[in-house]
């Protein structure tokens, strides 16, 4: 099974920016603790603070991987694009938040990805793309 964890904007700071919301592990560590604990899956991450390039590498996955695990940042409650890119690809999308994006502000509580995904995991800090796994 082949799976890739696409983390959107300023998720590169995991571990730096603001630990009471989203903890003080970085990703690069939490993903190492991911590929130990799921060994028998083919998992990969991507990062980037660019919709493009968030936008092409669901294109080139998303024919060809079982799973994507999207953290589109910012962008979940205002790109269009990602949610068409979702929409136009083979593979399932769980849609991950690290924080309960319903318990923030106003603006963050409205998703235009949650209906092209198979599934939404939010609020279980980076658990949550644990809980994604493990529902496989």
């Amino acid at each position: 099974m082949k799976v890739i964890i696409i983390n959107g904007p300023n998720l590169n700071l995991l571990g730096k920016r603001e630990a009471s919301i989203y903890g003080n592990i970085s990703f690069d560590d939490y993903f190492k603790e991911l590929k130990v604990k799921f060994s028998n899956i083919n998992l990969f991450c991507y990062q980037s603070n660019v919709e493009g390039e968030i936008i092409n590498k669901i294109h080139e996955v998303g024919f060809s991987y079982d799973l994507i695990l999207l953290n589109a940042g910012g962008y979940t409650h205002t790109s269009v694009a990602i949610a068409d890119a979702i929409s136009s690809i083979d593979s399932d999308v769980v849609e991950i938040h690290i924080s309960n994006i319903y318990s923030r502000e106003e603006y963050r509580k409205k998703s235009l990805l949650s209906e092209k995904c198979k599934a939404v995991i939010c609020g279980f800090g980076l658990d949550s793309y644990r809980l994604a796994l493990e529902s496989l």
